[in-house]
């Protein structure tokens, strides 16, 4: 059966001998008792399941029932792992091609309540003003309070031309926001900008790690070089994340043959894995600054943690989201998945990714200020209790025509002064 490895889209395919074997070194009793506990569980749940059909007030639907268990099993081990219907294992691998229907933001589960990791560049979400770190509260009205994050995806998700509303808590500025947003058919290109900034400086932004991006950085690359660039700042602000393979192929145009990108690390000795560089198409050793902010996730993670360790270049900016884990897409007989985290990605240094985060080599903060940080429980008895009755019916965009980007500018002041050292 083909299982498919993700950051956070469809990555690449990998085969796992079994997901029920558990510690291969484990003693000869422990895995007994062990299978022992999972019988008896399995037989509490054909219990129950028995006791639904034949005493619930309502005759029950048996696929939606199972669905509804195996929904919360998976919702119990992680923020990250999945139960897919067919509608939703179908979206997933049209996520990762690019191109699907929405409204352009990626979510996370974190700490219990949906979160945007970022609006996606050139998107509805974007141009209506929705952050990075935007915690939605509700959708349509409706309370996002112990929603699964597949049913957030689905409410959002809807016809072009159609228009959802996200409740958000944003907690830099303390205020709730109903911010509406017309639903478009969104297709991500993965170079957003590439150009000269000053100085023989290029700049170029990376917004989503997807099949074409290796080839299209290449292109941007050459052309930057043809213009006469000596130094480079690749922005990875506001990057969700993608493929894998891409993830290790951006950062072997930067990083020397057989250098290490990134190793998985997982309970199962023999799904540990170690990614190097293949030195293939890898461009002068120019000076090279990564920019990486909350909404850097994921794949943009690897290649900053790999730039980082092996002292490539220099990161700048803020702390990144922290989710950076193995999820293995597992299909079923009945075609729904299973996504299922089986590994931890570590940097060339040996740091966990997931929870964690890339840290700046130079931290710069985007001029926003930072309040405190509260429960998701709070936040919600405060919507629920009305006491943030008072909204803000449009969020402003996060930057206005003609605004200065303090961590830009100082990743070019930065980048003159290496100039100037190298010299």
């Amino acid at each position: 059966m083909k299982r498919i490895i993700i950051t956070f889209f469809v990555i690449s395919v990998m085969l796992i001998a079994s997901l029920t074997m558990g510690i291969s070194e484990a003693p000869k009793e422990t895995k007994t008792q062990s299978k022992e506990d999972l019988y008896n569980q399995v037989e509490l749940f054909s219990d129950v399941i028995s006791v639904i059909r034949s005493e619930y007030v309502n005759e029950v639907d048996s696929k939606k029932a199972i669905y509804g268990a195996l929904r919360g099993m998976l919702y119990s081990l992680d923020d990250f792992s999945q139960f897919m219907d067919q509608d939703e294992y179908r979206e997933l691998t049209s996520d990762a091609r690019g191109e699907f229907g929405g409204i352009g933001v990626e979510i996370a589960l974190k700490d219990g309540i949906v979160t945007v990791i970022t609006p996606m560049a050139g998107t509805p979400a974007e141009s209506a003003g929705v952050k990075p770190g935007d915690k939605i509260v509700k959708i349509n009205g409706k309370t996002t309070r112990d929603m699964l994050l597949s049913d957030a995806v689905k409410v959002m998700r809807g016809e072009p031309g159609t228009q959802v509303i996200l409740t958000v808590w944003r907690e830099k500025e303390e205020k709730v926001l109903d911010i509406p947003i017309k639903r478009a058919n969104i297709k991500i290109d993965s170079i957003r900008d590439a150009y000269l900034v000053e100085d023989k400086i290029g700049y170029i932004r990376l917004v989503e790690f997807q099949e074409k991006c290796v080839r299209e950085l290449e292109a941007a690359l050459k052309k930057l070089e043809g213009e006469g660039m000596d130094s480079l700042i690749l922005d990875l602000r506001n990057n969700p994340g993608g493929l894998l393979e891409t993830a290790i192929g951006v950062s072997e145009k930067f990083i020397p043959k057989d250098k290490v990108i990134v190793s998985t690390k997982s309970r199962n000795p023999a799904q540990n894995a170690e990614y190097r560089s293949k030195g293939v198409l890898t461009h002068p050793d120019y000076p090279l600054i990564v920019l990486v902010n909350e909404g850097s996730a994921s794949a943009a993670e690897i290649v900053a943690g790999a730039i980082q360790d092996n002292k490539r270049g220099v990161v700048l900016g803020a702390k990144t989201f922290g989710k950076a884990s193995v999820q293995t897409v597992i299909p079923l007989r009945d075609g729904s998945a299973l996504r299922l985290t089986t590994a931890y990605y570590v940097t060339p240094g040996g740091k966990s990714i997931s929870n964690h985060g890339v840290i700046p080599d130079v931290l710069v903060d985007s001029g926003d200020v930072v309040k405190k940080t509260r429960s998701s429980s709070a936040i919600f008895d405060d919507i629920d209790s009305g006491k943030w009755i008072k909204r803000d019916r449009k969020a402003s965009k996060s930057k206005e025509p003609g605004e200065r980007d303090n961590q830009l500018d100082r990743a070019v002041d930065l980048m003159k002064a290496i100039k100037v050292y190298k010299k």
